[in-house]
């Protein structure tokens, strides 16, 4: 990323948000890192797969000196042990991934800024009703509330890329979404959208007693049911 003006509202997003640990993902050119780096009275550490981009990481910026984890995001375990900040341009390749990587530390994350390919971002989301509406917008608005702060031009990117980008940010919810269980959730969203052009009614049929089934909403599709629908069903499952 070339754009400075870009990196800089990304950190200001930042400022919305209570942490003292804060994770970047993927520093890559240190686009982002260069303006972390000078935030104060945080702990800072990143997560690094490139053995180059480490060592060009490590002779640019001194100070990162024992703050890079050489690996993958989707490997790695708590980087803090407590509870921290997630930010980066994630890569595009994983993206969806990394999403159900912070629902795995949900419990922990306070918040999460981050980059996508603007078809991800604008999934995430996304509300019932949407054609793009699917299963990690369901997923994670059960227990984030998303934002979706503003899209990035192609040019901010040496080469550009293909695709547009986006910037949006998680932010727990207070309470999360009454639901059954997280499993039940899972299952369910999933097999719903599974065959999205389908009544529920059929999509979900081998998960509810039939006399449940004959009840109106599952004559609606996976995509016309809120979150808070999806929750709701989960205490009428089997």
């Amino acid at each position: 990323m070339n754009d400075e003006n870009i990196s800089r509202k990304i950190v200001g997003s930042l400022q919305s948000f209570m942490f003292n640990n804060l994770l970047e993902v993927g520093p890559g050119g240190g686009a982002l890192t260069k303006y972390l780096l000078e935030l104060q009275g945080i702990q800072f550490k990143c997560v690094e797969l490139d053995n180059d981009k480490i060592q060009w990481l490590l002779q640019t910026y001194p100070s990162l000196h024992e703050k890079i984890i050489h690996g993958s995001i989707l490997e790695i375990d708590n980087p803090f042990g407590g509870s921290f900040m997630m930010v980066g341009n994630f890569p595009y390749n994983i993206s969806s991934q990394i999403l159900f990587k912070v629902l795995e530390w949900k419990e922990n994350i306070q918040g999460m800024v981050g980059m996508f390919q603007k078809e991800v971002a604008t999934r995430v989301a996304a509300r019932e009703g949407s054609k793009v509406y699917g299963v990690t917008s369901v997923l994670v608005q059960a227990f984030f509330e998303v934002e979706y702060l503003f899209e990035v031009d192609e040019t901010a990117f040496t080469p550009p890329p293909k695709v547009k980008s986006a910037v949006i940010s998680l932010r727990p919810k207070a309470q999360y979404l009454p639901m059954k269980s997280e499993r039940s959730l899972f299952v369910l969203v999933k097999t719903a959208f599974n065959q999205r052009r389908k009544t529920l009614r059929n999509a979900v049929k081998s998960l509810f007693d039939p006399l449940i089934l004959q009840d109106e909403i599952f004559n609606k599709r996976a995509e016309q049911l809120s979150v808070e629908d999806f929750g709701e069903l989960t205490f009428k499952m089997q």
